[in-house]
């Protein structure tokens, strides 16, 4: 089995390993911001969600790890978005935020992705059992890592209609 099909399963796997809501969550955010990204190439900025124009336009401001200049207005950013897709409680865990926010932004945004986490989930307006749950979420691992992988994400989700007759 190739390299690439095998991380391709082992995305699969850890997206199945979500609760429903999360999956679902993912899927409609990543469907959204392909609106967004498509809306606002054919000129229709004002057709698609705000949240995923803000949040798909981040991709060309993350800043690599030299470049601590633009973090204050990244991070600042990234905290804000963050605590949006937070706040309604279908994200339960630090992973499912990962796995929705590389996907979103790809993989450069990875060593940013604990700091703009753990600042969204401490926000005080949170009820404190989720805020609790976020914050109980992250591993020392996740929260310490010394370097973030290079390759991109390969499985992307989509939302999936049922049609009854």
């Amino acid at each position: 089995m190739a390299k690439t099909e095998l991380n391709c399963i082992n995305e699969f796997r850890e997206y199945s390993g979500f609760q429903a809501s999360e999956q679902t969550y993912i899927a409609l955010s990543l469907a959204q911001a392909g609106y967004a990204a498509t809306a606002a190439m054919k000129n229709r900025p004002n057709e698609a969600p705000p949240l995923a124009i803000k949040t798909y336009g981040m991709r060309t401001r993350i800043p690599d790890d030299s470049d601590l200049g633009k973090l204050s207005p990244f991070i600042g950013e990234m905290i804000d978005v963050s605590a949006h897709h937070l706040r309604g409680g279908e994200l339960k865990s630090f992973s499912a935020y990962r796995f929705l926010f590389e996907r979103l932004l790809g993989a450069p945004v990875r060593p940013w992705l604990p700091s703009a986490f753990c600042g969204a989930a401490a926000l005080p307006d949170l009820k404190p059992d989720h805020r609790k749950s976020l914050l109980h979420s992250i591993t020392e691992a996740a929260a310490t890592a010394p370097g973030w992988s290079l390759r991109e994400p390969i499985f992307f989700p989509t939302p999936v209609t049922l049609e009854l007759n």
